[in-house]
């Protein structure tokens, strides 16, 4: 890993340190699904929230919420893409998350926004206000614990991005990412894993340089693993893809 890269990870590390201490740990337990999955169960708390939530519709890299702006509302992401983003002082970035359908945006329960809310592309998002959810969730229990479960959620991801940034290398972060995309949005009829974000996007989010990323998928691609196009990649070999997600890539 360059000095560059490892400075990054240090950095973006910290940033995942501070937003998971926000939040309660978890249940003891196997590992958590990803968020998206609540939005897949029968829950009485989801069906209270959407009486409350309207649907709006956000361009191509509109930001939905600025960072360090008050919290007003928070949102269940319907279709698209949602990043999430921290801005540092010499104007580095960090994406600590991708959103993508059936996941919930700003729940976490701060009054200020530590980073900045933007879409990857066009995505139709519901929208509830923050002081209603809050109003339903103190006469509600079962909202209240959904909430708290959905926290858990996302201190648990947050642990397993520490992890990958700090001690995966780079062609173990890049296949375990495609193999997680594939699972969160599936795969259209062509057999496609969409991918509506770029590899500068893709970088950002895992600490490696734009090279990085495209060196070693041209290497995945020479392996049979992945085929690429335009829009998204396709899985030709699952076992290969899942053995690079766990080793080191030579």
């Amino acid at each position: 890993m360059m000095v560059g890269e490892q400075m990054m990870v240090g950095e973006q590390m910290m940033q995942l340190s501070t937003q998971a201490s926000l939040l309660r740990p978890p249940h003891a337990g196997p590992p958590i699904p990803h968020a998206a999955s609540l939005a897949d169960q029968p829950h009485n708390a989801v069906s209270a929230l959407e009486e409350l939530g309207t649907v709006i519709t956000v361009a191509k890299n509109a930001e939905i919420w600025a960072q360090g702006d008050n919290v007003q509302y928070s949102y269940r992401i319907v279709s698209g893409c949602i990043r999430l983003v921290k801005l540092m002082e010499d104007g580095r970035r960090q994406i600590s998350e991708f959103l993508v359908a059936g996941d919930w945006l700003g729940f976490d329960g701060t009054a200020i926004q530590d980073v900045a809310a933007e879409a990857v592309a066009g995505s139709v998002l519901k929208r509830y206000k923050r002081c209603a959810v809050d109003a339903l969730a103190s006469r509600d229990n079962s909202v209240a614990h959904w909430r708290f479960e959905l926290m858990s959620q996302k201190l648990y991801l947050a642990q397993e991005h520490m992890l990958t940034l700090g001690r995966r290398t780079a062609g173990e972060r890049i296949a375990a990412f495609l193999l997680d995309m594939e699972a969160r949005t599936g795969r259209d009829r062509s057999g496609t894993v969409p991918l509506p974000m770029n590899r500068s996007d893709i970088g950002d989010y895992l600490g490696l340089r734009l090279e990085t990323i495209c060196r070693v998928l041209s290497r995945l691609k020479r392996a049979g693993a992945i085929r690429t196009s335009s829009t998204g990649f396709s899985i030709r070999d699952r076992a290969a893809l899942e053995v690079c997600a766990s080793e080191t890539l030579h």
